[in-house]
């Protein structure tokens, strides 16, 4: 049995990872940490728990390393990434669901993030953590930067076409709806719910910082560099990423030959659902929610020659902490769905 401690836990993504491994057959959470919650029980943030955890929120302090054999960090970008580097250096395995380890460019923490990452020689020895892409990687790694939720929705949503050699790889356009989970726990005008409902807006609608992960590894899926925009628009949900990714045909190829192209692709990739016999033949957040899954689908538009790739997915979960638990899991060598073998919730 593996021990675990979760820095930030009282968040969004820390309470999706304590109801995850609340079952997990292999790892135990043996410590919490909160700078808002210290010395209350974890039920007090996450009353859903009630009765699964007796841990009480340690007081975070990021100038100490933690005795864990896995560490979490879930807190916000750039606040956890010195107390990150000390933990590596201790020997834990972690896992950081952060953007601080995503890149491998150092440049692209000035241009997307401001600021010069201090440790360029890590950014190499952590493991983007898409399984779907970066399986064989994740296999005994120590180290996994967990990928943001509106990469994940894109890449998967496309990743077929790109290795198909099919699509214009140099104008490619994503459109991303999602929920208001996505901001976080602390609100603020702009993602605060009551704010938000009704809405249908964009939202960093230029230079958006997750196209700088999708442009990375879609580039390493189609062996050239791809070049992409990003537009994400708030919707009046509160899970839920649903990721449209449009591009144009190169070359005549079948819808046929494009669905193959995805299920070899997605062959023995446990979590992912390609939609094609359903009533409306397209993926919907709703029959993801709660759950790891990520429902994939394409369509052709013969006249104009565009093809548009689809996923969609729970954005706390196969977004964040499911995907952090399904990475972790390959790196331990345990079957890849431990933990997470749960049926989405519907309606």
């Amino acid at each position: 049995m593996y021990t675990a401690a979760i820095v930030g836990a009282s968040g969004y993504t820390g309470g999706e990872l304590l109801r995850l491994l609340a079952r997990h057959p292999e790892i135990k959470v043996t410590k919490v940490y909160s700078r808002s919650r210290a010395g209350q029980p974890v039920y007090y943030a996450h009353p859903h728990l009630r009765g699964f955890y007796n841990l009480r929120f340690e007081k975070t302090d990021l100038e100490k390393t933690i005795d864990a054999d896995i560490v979490f960090n879930a807190l916000p970008h750039g606040e956890g990434i010195h107390f990150t580097a000390r933990q590596a250096e201790v020997g834990s395995i972690i896992v950081d669901l952060s953007a601080d380890y995503r890149l491998k460019d150092p440049g692209d923490y000035e241009k997307w993030y401001g600021f010069q990452h201090p440790y360029p020689d890590l950014l190499e020895k952590f493991v983007y953590g898409l399984p779907e892409l970066r399986r064989d990687e994740l296999s005994g790694t120590k180290l996994i930067a967990s990928p943001g939720c509106n990469s994940t929705a894109a890449l998967l949503a496309f990743a077929p076409l790109l290795s198909s050699k099919a699509v214009d790889l140099k104008h490619i356009l994503i459109d991303v709806k999602v929920g208001s989970s996505e901001a976080g726990r602390k609100p603020y005008e702009g993602s605060h719910h009551p704010e938000r409902e009704g809405t249908i807006r964009p939202y960093q609608p230029k230079g958006h910082r997750h196209i700088a992960e999708f442009n990375q590894e879609a580039s390493r899926v189609a062996g050239e560099r791809v070049r992409a925009s990003m537009v994400p628009h708030a919707v009046p949900a509160i899970r839920g990423a649903f990721a449209s990714v449009h591009s144009y045909l190169t070359q005549d190829i079948s819808e046929k030959a494009i669905w193959g192209q995805y299920a070899r692709f997605y062959r023995g990739s446990y979590f992912v659902r390609i939609v094609y016999s359903t009533p409306l033949r397209y993926p919907d957040v709703k029959n993801v929610v709660g759950s790891n899954f990520v429902d994939v689908s394409f369509a052709v538009d013969e006249d104009s020659g565009r093809v548009t790739g689809f996923a969609a997915i729970d954005n706390l979960v196969k977004g964040a902490s499911g995907q952090a638990v399904q990475a972790l899991n390959i790196a331990l060598g345990l079957p890849e769905q431990a933990g997470l073998d749960l049926p989405p919730v519907k309606p």
